[in-house]
């Protein structure tokens, strides 16, 4: 990974030693504040686990991009690509897999009101109990500091499945 981005020395806990690529900035602040198992601050943790965990479960992801990023590198969607490529290899090894992205081109039924939403992703975990497992570890913590810096808006609708062609 020697092209600039996050690098984690994993299997360590939160004093683990870490290195931060040129257009990541960190502050210890926002680090540490996520990495003691409790996840992005809107995290509804406890919804979640109230939830039965009998098999998998699709998460639906409805974003909102700002126009410039809040670290001031780049635009919004610049900081989310950052982001993504930190967080697709903590997804896969949580056994996650991306059915579908794409961006919003607006409303075929019903009417958005004020709101918009630029991009969607729809992802698909073995159990909900992977899904936490990705979002409250330490190396999400990091990755989520290009998340907020992307993000005007960020919805996870949480669906069970009760039917499916896919088949992992």
């Amino acid at each position: 990974m020697s092209d600039g981005w996050l690098r984690l020395a994993t299997g360590r806990d939160i004093n683990a030693i870490f290195a931060v690529g040129p257009h990541t900035r960190v502050g210890w602040t926002s680090v540490r504040c996520m990495t003691r198992g409790k996840g992005p601050a809107d995290l509804n943790e406890e919804f979640v686990r109230s939830l039965p965990d009998t098999g998998p479960v699709v998460m639906v992801n409805l974003v909102r991009f700002r126009e410039h990023s809040r670290d001031g590198d780049g635009s919004g969607w610049d900081a989310y690509l950052r982001y993504s490529k930190a967080d697709v290899p903590l997804l896969k090894r949580e056994g996650g897999i991306i059915l579908w992205a794409g961006h919003v081109e607006g409303a075929a039924l019903g009417d958005l009101g004020d709101g918009r939403w630029d991009w969607v992703v729809v992802v698909w975990y073995p159990s909900r109990a992977a899904f936490l497992a990705m979002m409250t570890s330490a190396e999400y913590a990091i990755a989520n500091v290009d998340r907020e810096n992307a993000i005007e808006d960020h919805v996870i609708l949480a669906a069970n499945e009760t039917y499916s062609k896919f088949k992992p």
